[in-house]
């Protein structure tokens, strides 16, 4: 039966111990051969008598040996009297050497060969720690009543968020790539009340930055019977809280790998006004939207002003906001929606959302467009819908500034961009 290389210091000294896992480090002595053996949980350490043919690092194998106490070992125990199979052909160098502390090669050298250098421990923890915050994202959202759901990634039309759409032949008709699941979530409130998803979104927006990606993983949440966005907005605190939790629960080695410094969640994330943070970052007054400068100065004034690692901005103009985003009653040029900054950057949008039929008419024809060109994504409304709103969290980025990583592509798993479709 195979053991993992975390439960070898808890084995029986004495005890016969069969590891499978990677070499991934061997040093050859005059009376000695020493093996490190790399799993899923961790390293081991091997000793094999001077002479023993080791394969290649990165070869996969399986090590069969006598659990003895050494003090000099990771976790105080390395197997003796081994012996060493290999479980394929010997393994080609890799682009850097695995067994190195630091992963040090450039972001080209790593996106080229990342399905190989993601082996390495410090590259592997970083999505360890993705790992863990959809976890903690999945259960507390869980823990609220929110049902997962699933949504299409083919739609028929792109008329939610303009031409920033990948277009694909489906069938040998026109389709697109879903840049959110905003219109179905939205649809699915009516059914299940809160609903939240993990999955892709794709945008088609020439981005050429260190914090743009044209495919992420969008952590979408969207709930009903809200008084206004501070009711989704409270819904966040609850989500990132138990993103956090999780770090500490999951991915402590993660953490201690990488380096983390893991945000505290304030009991009430601070709030700003868009209008005010403008002032504030001495911006003028008919800017559309925040530059990611004043994102920047903004996540600075919160940390020294409350302490905070996130700010909460509301009020967006409506001008600059989705059709289906709910005005601010008492003020309709603004919006009742939100950024959330972390860190100086933008991570999650979120908001309340119309709600009623006649407001979606009228919201439509403002833009000049039909409503009958929304009658599948509208429907729902006109069968009863909730006062409702939600939000989006890129997860990249969120492990992103966890690390303060300097781009976005060093914490994804493959990424898509501007100039990369491959591997």
């Amino acid at each position: 039966m195979r053991s993992l290389c975390s439960s070898l210091p808890t084995a029986e000294p004495g005890s016969v111990i069969t590891l499978e896992g990677w070499v991934h480090r061997r040093r050859e002595l005059a009376r000695i051969t020493f093996l490190v053996v790399r799993d899923r949980t961790g390293l081991a350490q091997v000793v094999l008598p001077a002479g023993t043919e080791v394969p290649p690092e990165e070869t996969t194998v399986r090590v069969v040996g006598t659990a003895t106490a050494n003090p000099q070992a990771p976790g105080g125990v390395e197997l003796t009297e081994a012996t060493i199979e290999a479980l394929t052909e010997p393994a080609v160098t890799p682009a850097a050497e695995l067994w190195r502390p630091a992963l040090d090669v450039s972001l080209p050298t790593l996106l080229d060969h990342a399905p190989v250098l993601w082996r390495h421990p410090a590259q592997r923890a970083k999505w360890e720690l993705a790992a863990a915050s959809l976890r903690g994202f999945r259960a507390t959202l869980d823990g609220l009543d929110f049902t997962e759901i699933a949504t299409p990634k083919f739609v028929e039309s792109a008329t939610e968020s303009g031409a920033n759409v990948f277009a694909v032949d489906y069938f040998g008709r026109p389709a697109y790539l879903a840049q959110s699941p905003q219109f179905y979530k939205q649809q699915l409130v009516g059914v299940f009340e809160r609903v939240y998803e993990v999955g892709p979104v794709f945008r088609a927006e020439p981005h050429d930055t260190v914090r743009h990606l044209a495919e992420y993983r969008s952590l979408d949440v969207e709930l009903g019977f809200i008084h206004d966005h501070r009711d989704v907005l409270a819904v966040l605190r609850e989500v990132l809280a138990g993103m956090v939790a999780a770090l500490h629960a999951y991915a402590a080695p993660a953490l201690e790998r990488t380096g983390a410094v893991v945000p505290a969640v304030p009991d009430e994330i601070p709030v700003i006004h868009f209008a005010d943070a403008l002032k504030l970052v001495g911006a003028p007054v008919d800017e559309p939207d925040l530059a990611p400068e004043h994102e920047r100065a903004l996540g600075a004034w919160a940390l020294a002003e409350h302490g905070s690692d996130f700010l909460a901005v509301e009020g967006y103009p409506m001008r600059k906001r989705a059709f289906y985003t709910h005005p601010q009653p008492s003020d309709p040029q603004w919006s009742n929606s939100f950024d959330l900054i972390f860190r100086g950057l933008e991570l999650v949008t979120g908001g309340q959302r119309l709600h009623r039929p006649s407001d979606y008419d009228a919201a439509i024809r403002a833009r000049g467009e039909d409503p009958a060109d929304y009658a599948a994504y509208l429907q729902a409304f006109k069968h009863g819908m909730p006062p409702h709103g939600g939000f989006a969290i890129g997860l990249e980025r969120w492990v992103a500034r966890l690390i303060e990583a300097t781009n976005v592509r060093e914490v994804t798993l493959f990424p898509r961009d501007l100039h990369r479709l491959t591997p």
